[in-house]
């Protein structure tokens, strides 16, 4: 019995990457000879699937390559290591930010942490974890939550790859957690080895506009209440409480001013900001490259694993395809998340301009199906499926991927809020 759903989500296909990994990349091997295979019936999710990956005819980078080698490159030969946020990674991957909801501050994240560190791609923690749970520092009868991720991370991680990044909302501004852990002991190994970074969360694709939710029972809801904005909304007898945060106040001024405190006060920890999927979110993005972020995370209306307002859900957001055509190309290192859980979808998003992509639900999803393997069984199907595409581009690093390697049925523009249309088909079936 399995303890986490995800509706609308492709929870039974993720759950067979988590146990058979690379194989789920392709169809059963057992009916090879005795079926016949085609596109598959169902309907793109969102605008950024409705794209397709289109390699071209003439492939100058794959002749570049093959003379590199001295022989024809084949897949193995793509190189998926990335920098993302002023990290090392192996992948142009990221484990999203898992808060202090029920799901994303227990055991599954302490063994996605884990997992992250092993396939060393940084590992992102959410907002709240201090004020609802507490901290405790080493030496003490028990830790904290947050703690304990770190510690999992640490323990696993590779020398000089990954990072742990740290999430900061208004109430936990309240609560100092950004100079708790700067000066914590157990942080020092990340300090010193650069693999550190606070990130500024001003919103998330869950619930745009609003702050982090949450379900608790009534003797949770009198503790929380000194800190926290409790409401009896969810039953008549207040058995069940929604705990809110505050989504914080931002203009550019502010955010440039939030951004030269984090690097004037923590200049060992590289600077990071998240946003929701707003209409401003090309200016929004601008403005922190250029006040010194190392990273903007763009969460697309499809993100979130946290508790939200089913008409947020539903209807309020751009999806992650229209973020990432408004920004175009990107000033610095641009992150993004939002319903990732193969390597098509993650693709698009690189060549969009996204540095790296985050998964949440997914990850989640895959460590309840197998707390041990199952997150590294499910990056290593997206890390084949990477190769295999890229390859197929002709391309042989993540960095050279473009708008060109897309092609949108729709007419959808490629690159940038004021680019010209890319992809739209001629009355031959060419592209432009």
């Amino acid at each position: 019995m399995t303890a986490l759903s995800t509706p609308g989500f492709p929870e039974r296909e993720i759950r067979a990457r988590a146990r058979n990994g690379t194989a789920e990349v392709f169809p059963d091997s057992r009916t090879y000879g005795t079926r016949l295979y085609g596109p598959g019936a169902g309907t793109a999710a969102d605008g950024l699937d409705r794209a397709r990956i289109v390699p071209p005819v003439f492939m100058p980078q794959r002749l570049e390559k093959l003379i590199d080698l001295a022989r024809e490159p084949e897949f193995t030969d793509v190189d998926l290591g990335a920098r993302v946020g002023g990290f090392t990674a192996r992948l142009p991957l990221y484990l999203s930010a898992f808060g202090s909801t029920r799901a994303g501050s227990g055991d599954l994240a302490v063994h996605a942490g884990r997992q992250a560190a092993r396939l060393g791609i940084p590992m992102v923690i959410g907002e709240n974890m201090i004020p609802v749970h507490g901290y405790r520092r080493a030496g003490d009868a028990t830790r904290s939550a947050l703690l304990a991720r770190v510690e999992a991370y640490l323990d696993a991680a590779p020398d000089g790859i990954g990072g742990v990044v740290v999430q900061q909302s208004t109430e936990d501004a309240d609560s100092e957690v950004w100079n708790l852990l700067y000066s914590d002991p157990a942080f020092r190994p990340l300090l010193e080895t650069g693999r550190l970074a606070f990130e500024l969360k001003t919103g998330q694709g869950a619930k745009p506009g609003l702050g982090g939710m949450t379900v608790v029972d009534r003797a949770e809801a009198e503790q929380l209440a000194r800190r926290f904005t409790v409401r009896e909304v969810l039953d008549p007898d207040g058995e069940r409480q929604l705990r809110c945060a505050t989504p914080g106040t931002f203009t550019d001024e502010i955010l440039r001013q939030q951004l030269r405190f984090m690097r004037n006060n923590f200049p060992k920890a590289r600077t990071w900001v998240k946003f929701h999927p707003g209409r401003d979110v090309a200016h929004a993005a601008r403005t922190a490259w250029a006040a010194g972020a190392d990273a903007v995370t763009v969460d697309g209306a499809e993100g979130g694993t946290g508790w939200a307002p089913g008409v947020f859900l539903d209807h309020v957001g751009l999806p992650l395809g229209e973020c990432l055509r408004r920004i175009g190309r990107p000033d610095g290192c641009l992150l993004a998340a939002g319903g990732m859980w193969e390597g098509g979808r993650a693709v698009r998003a690189l060549a969009l301009g996204a540095t790296a992509v985050g998964l949440g639900r997914a990850a989640l999803v895959a460590v309840d199906e197998d707390p041990e393997h199952g997150l590294e069984h499910l990056v290593d199907s997206i890390a084949l499926e990477l190769q295999l595409l890229i390859s197929a581009l002709g391309k042989y690093e993540v960095a050279a991927l473009g708008p060109e390697d897309l092609w949108w049925p729709d007419g959808h523009p490629s690159y940038g809020a004021d680019a010209p249309l890319l992809g739209v088909a001629d009355p031959a079936g060419a592209a432009p």
